[in-house]
């Protein structure tokens, strides 16, 4: 069995005035939720049990019947913060899927990475290149460094790139742990220095790829879910008219498929 945990925390500044009376999973993609969208995905994949941590605007997801936990200092810490605000729903029974809130993607994908049976997996989009260049002007700029070995384990994760050769993927806020890793993941995150800094940020506002690189550094295997398109990161107001003006033009399923 595989439960999904979607994070829903955040403010969503960068998609105001759209968030300003709805959290940013609750924007609407061509006529439908970000949230409406992933839980059809999650469900016509044989994911029935799925639980949202929500903070900002948290009425109108709950509004919506899900069970839910509520991550109280939403706009103060950072995502790996909200995630362990759903430490009881993390320690229960079965396999994790963890999904930022702001993301779509498509059921062929979600299953290749629901049969990892690696401790975790990532769900890793080797064309990386061709959404960003449709979302920036200068694609290097937002990306992320994505270094694989030979099996295909991610090594590095999250830096700033210098180059493109940097950058084999880009890790697209999917990720999924197996059951029996679950009490190692949560006394690993628990063992954690809360006074140390992590890439820059105190321990509140740590990224979820320096989390994860933290695992990786620690000897956790950690393999990559391999797509080639298939999702969408919904991250501003520009993104949203970028992926209405595509899907207009014909020319969305590219990347995804609604």
């Amino acid at each position: 069995m595989t439960r999904a945990l979607i994070l829903a925390a955040g403010q969503g500044t960068r998609l105001r005035p759209l968030t300003n009376d709805k959290p940013k999973c609750m924007v609407e993609l061509c006529g439908r939720s970000l949230l409406s969208r992933q839980v059809e995905t999650l469900q016509r994949c044989g994911v029935d049990k799925v639980h949202i941590v929500t903070g900002y605007m948290k009425e109108v997801i709950e509004a919506q019947g899900f069970n839910t936990s509520f991550s109280r200092r939403y706009d103060s810490t950072n995502m790996v913060a909200s995630l362990f605000a759903a430490r009881d729903f993390i320690d229960q029974e079965g396999d994790l899927l963890i999904s930022y809130g702001d993301i779509v993607y498509e059921p062929e994908n979600l299953q290749r990475l629901l049969d990892c049976d690696n401790e975790i997996a990532i769900m890793i989009d080797r064309n990386w290149y061709a959404l960003w260049s449709s979302r920036l002007e200068n694609p290097i700029d937002d990306a992320e460094t994505l270094q694989l070995d030979n099996n295909g384990f991610i090594t590095e994760l999250g830096k700033k790139p210098e180059n493109y050769d940097q950058i084999q993927g880009q890790y697209t806020g999917l990720i999924k742990v197996r059951s029996t890793e679950i009490p190692a993941f949560i006394a690993f995150y628990e063992a954690l220095d809360r006074s140390a800094e992590y890439d820059g940020n105190n321990f509140d506002n740590m990224y979820m790829t320096s989390f994860i690189q933290l695992l990786i550094s620690a000897g956790w295997e950690v393999k990559a879910s391999l797509v080639e398109s298939g999702w969408l990161e919904v991250d501003s107001v520009d993104d949203l008219n970028a992926y209405e003006t595509m899907q207009q033009q014909g020319v969305l399923a590219k990347f995804y498929r609604l």
